[in-house]
């Protein structure tokens, strides 16, 4: 074999005879293997380092693009504003950690004709208590429950000093359920798909600095399908299941194909059988990804850098793509410089990481991201 194919093999279709289902020594793959760099870096705003007399100005400026914010009647600029803003800018939806003070707050309907901020948005408080108006009806919420409202539509309230998490969502990404959401505007949310949400959400938080560019879009999937689940009526129930079954099985699929990376007989057709659906059904699952087969050789694609990348994976370039089905070094080659833009070589020498296709978070190069600009970039 000539230096070039031991170097740099290549990959694209899986080999054809049956490759050991064990992984090799020192190979990478798994679930539990060292992921890629976290997709994003949060966006953190805080009064704690400004002077007390400083703090309120610091926040109604911060929050500005979605309310006015007020102090309560027995509180003075000079009592100091302590609060915090943490902010992820996940693609499809931001989610915000916020701690503040008791406050004011009011969204008026001249805000709204200089604002094109229209979205939804979910609090679940973890303290504090808040009463918030909308057409002279008032949500009262308390800590673990869940509250939805449009920021389209006019609303006042106030809040004690918490601790909650925002989830601020686009109004396309419900456009197919727009009437079940302005029926729920200004609603506690309650019931077992309301606490399924809850959970969920509490184990997003929990994983945000481990988050993959590959998660997001998912992520944000299968926030909206909850969602649509909590605030549906009866009749609709069966509907929003079969939603939240396709998530489900799709997540079913990905780990079946994360835990069969090196396995030869990873097709669609071992998927099917794998999985008990139907090749129309696995080929519908996978069509958002590009694909059954695409999604495949992007996975071992990630693998094999992974691998690459690990220092401690002394491993030819060709025995990493052939652990990962790959058969042709001039295939591997083509594949990995098309999905990351530089050759197996080239990322092995500079140890460096995939690059996402797209930045997370949007904004120009030139400018730093703000919260305002992350909220009028959100779903466009």
């Amino acid at each position: 074999m000539d230096t070039k194919r031991q170097d740099e093999p290549s990959a694209g279709q899986p080999r054809d005879s049956d490759r050991r289902r064990w992984p090799r020594a020192g190979q990478v793959h798994k679930e539990d293997a060292p992921s890629l760099a976290p997709a994003f870096e949060p966006l953190l705003f805080s009064t704690l380092e400004l002077a007390p007399a400083d703090q309120f100005a610091a926040w109604q400026a911060h929050i500005a693009p979605l309310v006015e914010v007020r102090l309560p009647d027995d509180k003075s600029l000079n009592d100091g504003f302590p609060a915090d803003h943490t902010a992820w800018n996940l693609g499809g939806m931001l989610i915000v950690q916020q701690r503040a003070a008791a406050h004011s707050y009011v969204r008026s309907a001249a805000k709204l004709r200089s604002s094109s901020i229209d979205h939804w948005y979910i609090v679940l408080p973890r303290t504090g208590r808040s009463w918030t108006e909308v057409d002279r009806r008032v949500a009262e919420n308390q800590p673990g429950k869940l509250e939805i409202r449009s920021l389209g539509y006019p609303f006042r309230g106030r809040v004690t000093g918490s601790e909650s998490l925002f989830l601020y969502l686009p109004r396309d990404l419900f456009s197919d359920a727009a009437s079940t959401l302005d029926a729920k505007n200004n609603s506690i949310l309650s019931g077992n798909f309301a606490n399924l949400l809850v959970d969920y959400l509490n184990s997003i938080e929990a994983r945000m600095r481990h988050l993959t560019a590959e998660d997001l879009p998912r992520i944000v999937h299968a926030t909206r399908s909850m969602v649509i689940a909590c605030l549906a009526p009866p009749t609709e129930h069966a509907a929003v299941a079969e939603q939240l079954a396709s998530v489900a099985l799709m997540e079913r699929a990905r780990r079946h194909v994360q835990h069969n990376l090196d396995a030869a007989h990873l097709t669609p057709d071992s998927m099917c059988r794998a999985l008990g659906v139907s090749r129309s059904r696995l080929y519908q699952l996978f069509e958002p990804s590009g694909g059954v087969i695409h999604y495949i050789q992007s996975r071992r694609l990630l693998a094999s850098h992974v691998a690459l990348s690990d220092p401690a994976d002394g491993r030819r370039i060709v025995e990493i793509a052939e652990a990962f089905g790959f058969s042709s070094a001039a295939n591997f080659s083509r594949a990995f410089s098309k999905e990351f833009g530089y050759s197996p070589r080239e990322g092995r020498s500079a140890v460096v990481l995939p690059r996402p296709a797209q930045p997370v978070s949007p904004g120009g190069h030139d400018e730093a991201p703000s919260f305002e600009g992350w909220l009028k970039a959100l779903g466009s």
